[in-house]
């Protein structure tokens, strides 16, 4: 049997176990992939002895993508640039480390918007966490321009832009609203407008109806966001493709078989928020 697991702390939310669930059903692999809790200080422990125990490898989740990066033996170019990993797979007592976000956010835009083209102009990105760094580089990867960049504490928007170089700019918060006017591409990358979190106040009043918006929150999955941009007529892109995609590049290195996201998969995962 051939096994993976997702590591975090906590990691009872995670859903990465119904996506993997269903591939192996599917492609018929005699495989397991189980949520392990894992705390900070026993994490490089923790993965020694998945390794002896013969795993595949693992994904790794909050608190722990950037104890991920200093355990690895290899990393590739993507999760170094963005500073993260999220994926881990073991070779020969070896660890390669990846990050798949990235790939997961832009695949998720293009099946989730066919017509999307990065190049068609300027995006707008609120936030500067984890997630905003992923992003920021799958954008910059595909194309696009430019990239605002808006954060509720603008130094911490700064000393991300400066990491990924002069095609990022940086807005005040308060100015977000007014620099989607010139943006073809919105992407909201904060918790803002997740259940149980503060809402997002943006009225999406200054878009174009030709921008695309998408929120990588997914509970709920249409978000004030999403809504407020359908009235004004753009095309939207929800969240929870970003958790799908990002779970294939894992499941192909581990378990053999390039999976596909499809309405079937989407719909259990929705079935469990």
């Amino acid at each position: 049997m051939i096994k993976a697991a997702v590591l975090g702390y906590p990691i009872a939310q995670s859903k990465s176990p119904i996506i993997h669930g269903h591939w192996l059903k599917k492609h018929g692999i005699d495989g397991s992939y189980v949520k392990q809790e894992v705390a900070p200080k026993n994490f490089s422990a923790h993965i020694q002895e998945m390794i002896a125990q013969g795993y595949a490898g693992a994904n790794v989740t909050v608190p722990h993508k950037h104890a991920a990066l200093e355990i690895a033996d290899t990393v590739s170019s993507r999760a170094t640039a963005i500073g993260a990993a999220n994926t881990l797979v073991f070779r020969d007592g070896k660890i390669h480390a990846d990050n798949t976000d990235g790939e997961g956010f832009i695949n998720n835009l293009t099946q989730g918007a066919p017509n999307w083209n990065a190049g068609m102009g300027p995006a707008l990105v609120l936030g500067a966490g984890g997630a905003a760094r992923a992003v920021l580089h799958a954008l910059l990867d595909a194309g696009v321009p430019e990239i605002i960049l808006v954060n509720r504490t603008r130094a911490r928007a700064e000393d991300l832009a400066s990491v990924f170089g002069r095609r990022v700019m940086v807005a005040d918060w308060g100015d977000a609203e007014q620099a989607s006017a010139a943006v073809s591409t919105l992407v909201n990358t904060t918790a803002l407008g997740m259940v149980g979190c503060d809402p997002l106040h943006f009225s999406c009043a200054e878009l174009s109806s030709n921008t695309l918006v998408n929120d990588i929150v997914y509970n709920p999955l249409k978000t004030d966001l999403l809504r407020n941009a359908e009235k004004q007529g753009c095309a939207t892109v929800d969240g929870l493709g970003m958790l799908l995609h990002q779970a294939v590049p894992g499941f192909e290195a581990w378990f053999g078989a390039r999976p596909q996201v499809d309405p079937e998969l989407r719909q259990k995962v929705l079935a469990e928020l």
